[in-house]
């Protein structure tokens, strides 16, 4: 398995990392700061830098089999060797705006208590999908999810067994994708009296280093579906 080190601290910009594996389906580190696409965070980008000299730019990163971390590296890119030790640097600019976007998203689930059916997330724009028939007014969204930031709120994370979620369902706000039940680790994230659900991406530490949003457009995609697209506010 590849140590994912984003899930101790994920504020931590690089590492030093031995290769497991290099092929076409990408290079796998034993350790790595990297976040892999998944829960709707798209995967880092960056670079690895041998020791010898170069750098190898990656462009996505996937998970792989057996809990690997695959970092997929740029056409024409050369490959290091198992073994082989390297730097590995993420594109922090990226991952901390969606760090600050994933974070905005809980908020706006505990600003709105439905079902959640979908959702996405990028550098610029990001949106929830709500299982529900109401109308909602985007201004008051706006404002009650810029209030939840400006009140500088801690993020954090907890773990808990498969076992002891499976006694507390209402944790589960998605409604199309579950956690693993048979996990020995569930990773919640918590924001203390406003959010706390299973989430396997990454986060800012208060709710304060979001910065203001706006809520862009509330679209009816079905009859119980309402999606919420946000947007910073200096965008």
């Amino acid at each position: 398995m590849t140590e994912r080190l984003y899930e101790q601290d994920a504020y931590r910009q690089e590492c030093e990392a031995t290769v497991a594996a290099a092929d076409a389906e990408g290079i796998v580190l034993d350790r790595t700061v990297f976040y892999p696409l998944g829960g709707g965070q798209p995967g880092d980008r960056g670079y690895l830098e041998p020791a010898g000299g170069g750098r190898i730019e990656i462009v996505d990163t996937r998970k792989g089999e057996a809990g690997t971390i695959r970092h997929i590296p740029a056409d024409g890119a050369p490959l290091p060797s198992p073994g082989d030790r390297v730097r590995a640097v993420i594109d922090w600019e990226l991952r901390y705006r969606h760090m600050r976007m994933h974070t905005c998203l809980h908020l706006v689930g505990a600003v709105i208590p439905h079902g959640v059916t979908g959702g996405n997330i990028s550098a610029t724009r990001s949106r929830l999908d709500f299982d529900m028939e109401e109308t909602l007014d985007k201004e008051a969204v706006t404002a009650a999810v810029n209030a939840l930031i400006a009140g500088d709120h801690e993020v954090g994370s907890r773990w808990i067994t498969g076992e002891e979620l499976r006694t507390q369902p209402e944790l589960v706000r998605t409604m199309s994708v579950s956690p693993p039940m048979n996990a020995a680790h569930i990773r919640l994230l918590e924001i203390p009296g406003i959010d706390l659900q299973p989430c396997g991406g990454t986060h800012v530490r208060r709710t304060g280093e979001i910065g203001p949003i706006r809520v862009g457009k509330i679209e009816k995609k079905g009859r119980h579906n309402r999606r919420v697209n946000i947007v910073f506010a200096d965008a």
